[in-house]
């Protein structure tokens, strides 16, 4: 039975995996983090990380990058391996998380949905066949209370474009600043938030007289919390300190 932290257990993911695991018959939530330490489900739940000291196998997290230091310390500390799935860090967040992993697994994506991470493929796939002859515009949309802007889905996705495209793309967020045509090398990034969106990524590759979307929706939040338990199955069996993203959990699938 593998035993999992969740992260941010009372927020809208946190609840989305807390779901997954409750209806998994080989895994099992053993404790919660949150910054309001309720207990929703039958297992308790700590404000500070620390002051769990049962056993886990891996923490999943799905709360904000605010509380990042104090899971990192507790996973270094008490060697458990983490699935960091909030996005929105900062350089300095980013240059601890990659701390950590020289001490033990991390895994880290800015999306946790199987088909996002197949779109990719299919984006660096794309970009390299197309090249520089048809731009490269993203599109993005999510809920009212997203509060990054550009999502990092949007962004990873910007990158495995920029990996097929054969020059260096400079990236262009919202266009309203600028009065001038469209530079050769750019990808175009926009954001749209509203409703209750959950998640909807679109590439566009526009040439002449032809245009080419590939376009990813997530109907609900389930598909990135089971992401996120394929995960976690997949690092809690990870014997080496280091960073790890879905390519490597699903390498036997894609």
């Amino acid at each position: 039975m593998l035993k999992i932290i969740v992260s941010g257990c009372n927020g809208h993911m946190g609840r989305s995996v807390v779901g997954i695991c409750a209806n998994t018959s080989d895994v099992e939530v053993v404790a919660g983090f949150n910054r309001t330490a309720v207990s929703r489900d039958g297992f308790p739940v700590y404000s500070d990380p620390m002051e769990y000291a049962g056993e886990a196998d891996v923490v999943i997290d799905f709360s904000n990058p605010a509380n990042l230091t104090s899971l990192l310390n507790y996973s270094v500390e008490r060697q458990v391996p983490i699935v960091l799935c909030t996005t929105g860090y900062s350089a300095e967040q980013l240059a601890e998380i990659e701390e950590a992993a020289k001490k033990v697994p991390v895994f880290k994506s800015g999306n946790m949905s199987l088909g996002v991470n197949l779109m990719l493929h299919l984006v660096r796939r794309a970009a390299a066949v197309l090249g520089a002859d048809f731009d490269v515009e993203i599109v993005e949309r999510h809920h009212r209370r997203k509060v990054d802007a550009p999502s990092g889905t949007a962004l990873m996705i910007a990158e495995a474009a920029a990996e097929g495209l054969p020059y260096e793309p400079e990236l262009k967020f919202e266009r309203h600043s600028v009065r001038q045509p469209r530079g050769g090398h750019e990808i175009g990034i926009s954001s749209v938030r509203g409703g209750t969106i959950v998640g909807e990524h679109e590439i566009i590759f526009a040439g002449l007289d032809e245009v080419l979307e590939i376009k990813h929706a997530a109907l609900s939040r389930d598909v990135f919390a089971a992401g996120a338990v394929t995960a976690a199955r997949f690092i809690a069996g990870v014997k080496n300190p280091g960073m790890y993203n879905m390519d490597d959990a699903l390498a036997d699938i894609i």
